[in-house]
C-alpha cells in the first residue's frame, strides 16, 4: 500500500473515531451506553414508519410477535417507547417513541452533525471550502 493510500486509512480512520465518540456523547447525553445494535435498529425502524403496529414491526424486523413485544416491554421500561391505543379501533396498538427513543433512533445522524461541526470548527473557511470541492468529486 502507497504512502498516500496508507496516510487516508488514517485520516478517515481518525473520522470514524471522531463519529464514534459523538455517537458515544449522545447515548450517554440518553443515560444508555449499552445499547445493542439489534435495539438501536428497532428504534429507527419504529421511528421510521409511523403508525407502526407489533404485527407490522415483527414484519419490519422479521421476527416474531412476542420477540417485538419482548424489545417494545424492555424499550418502556428504558423510557424510550410507549403504547398507544389507536383512536378509531381500541384492538389496533401503535408503538410510539419517547424523545429519549427519537434521540438514540436518530443518533448516527446527529453524530454525523456533531463530527461536522467539530470539523468545521478547526477549519477557516477556505479550508471548509476546498474540503467541500473535494467531497463533491468522491461522491
Amino acid at each position: 500500500m502507497s504512502a498516500r493510500v496508507e496516510h487516508l486509512v488514517e485520516a478517515f480512520g481518525r473520522l470514524m473515531v471522531i463519529k464514534n465518540e459523538c455517537s458515544s456523547e449522545i447515548f450517554s447525553e440518553c443515560g444508555l451506553t449499552d445499547l445493542t445494535v439489534t435495539q438501536i435498529a428497532y428504534l429507527k425502524a419504529i421511528d421510521e414508519h409511523h403508525d407502526v403496529t407489533f404485527s407490522r414491526l415483527a414484519e419490519i424486523t422479521r421476527t416474531s410477535k412476542p420477540t417485538v413485544t419482548e424489545m417494545v416491554n424492555r424499550f418502556a421500561r428504558m423510557e424510550c417507547a410507549y403504547r398507544q391505543k389507536c383512536p378509531d379501533d381500541g384492538r389496533v396498538t401503535y408503538i410510539r417513541l419517547t424523545e429519549r427513543g427519537r434521540m438514540i433512533a436518530n443518533a448516527e445522524q446527529n453524530a454525523l452533525h456533531r463530527m461536522i461541526e467539530r470539523i468545521v470548527r478547526a477549519l477557516d473557511e477556505n479550508e471548509v471550502d476546498l474540503l467541500l470541492e473535494i467531497l463533491k468529486k468522491v461522491g
